[in-house]
């Protein structure tokens, strides 16, 4: 099968390049720049010239393709909204050259989208419509393109991690450095979901493998790590303190991140497991977080 992965040079989509070309399939991978092109034909990829901002070089990247799976996102949180309007219109431009067929486009989510309520883990099941995140503009722009006869899956992503980058805990360790604390709110015990990066691009492949249509993945190895926890890893590893900020002073603190420092974000992936076969093997977040070079981190 021949598959065009967006995201291809990216840190989830990397992963996904050698998952794909070792089950026998096909990549066609987006990318932005010569080097790009360059690692993917090292990696045994096709490159294909084009970004998130043309989206005729997604229509023709799709239409070339058997399968499509989306990853490639714009994680500058400073324009977070706008670049969930951008997600919206990559998923209608992917959709829209798959409209009719039976190729399977498989695009990308946060676990969030499936909490039914405060406190209760995420599940596979559930869609909230409600949800304040806007990155649920990228599942309603699936459900919306599903009914238009695109064959769409969803995989929600948890803090994906190894011990280079821990999806929101990577900008929260550059910001511990800046302030020189490392803090959560209140009592810290909201939770963080998360899964190794290895276990994650397995999981993109098992579910393109499975062809199926109108499910949602969780991509979830760890149901939910106390955001407390995480501080006082990141403040072992960076020899600042650790304190606890009340909700009035999250804002000044977290800056953009204050949005999500409070939430908590359990998620079960029970479902896709079972339906999958999906058994996530690699390392836990602490641990990746306890391994990692924070010399290296506080350079980057």
């Amino acid at each position: 099968m021949r598959v065009f992965l967006t995201g291809a040079t990216g840190f989830i989509g990397s992963r996904i390049v050698p998952e794909l070309l070792a089950a026998g399939h096909q990549v066609l991978g987006l990318t932005r720049s010569e080097a790009g092109a360059r690692s993917l034909v090292a990696a045994g990829a096709e490159p294909h010239r084009g970004d998130l901002e043309d989206l005729d070089s997604l229509r023709d990247g799709a239409a070339k393709s058997d399968a499509v799976i989306h990853t490639a996102f714009d994680h500058n949180f400073s324009n977070f909204v706008a670049n969930c309007e951008k997600d919206k219109r990559v998923i209608e431009a992917l959709g829209g050259a798959l409209v009719g067929s039976d190729r399977l486009l498989i695009i990308t989510s946060g676990v969030g989208m499936g909490s039914a309520e405060h406190g209760q883990p995420a599940r596979e099941d559930v869609f909230n419509t409600d949800h304040p995140n806007p990155r649920i503009l990228s599942e309603l722009t699936g459900a919306a393109m599903a009914e238009k006869g695109v064959k769409v899956s969803v995989v929600r992503l948890p803090q994906v991690h190894d011990t280079v980058k821990q999806g929101l805990i990577t900008p929260l360790i550059a910001q511990t450095r800046a302030k020189g604390v490392s803090a959560y709110l209140g009592e810290g015990r909201n939770r963080w979901s998360a899964a190794h990066l290895l276990d994650v691009a397995k999981l993109y492949r098992l579910a393109l493998d499975k062809q199926e249509a109108g499910v949602r993945y969780n991509a979830v190895a760890e149901e939910g790590i106390p955001v407390r926890e995480i501080a006082e890893v990141i403040g072992a590893g960076l020899n600042v303190p650790v304190v606890s900020l009340s909700q009035e002073e999250a804002a000044d603190h977290f800056g953009w991140l204050a949005m999500f420092a409070g939430l908590d974000m359990p998620a079960s992936s029970e479902w896709t497991r079972a339906h999958l076969g999906w058994q996530p093997t690699g390392p836990g977040l602490i641990a990746d977080l306890q391994r990692m070079d924070y010399s290296q981190a506080a350079a980057a």
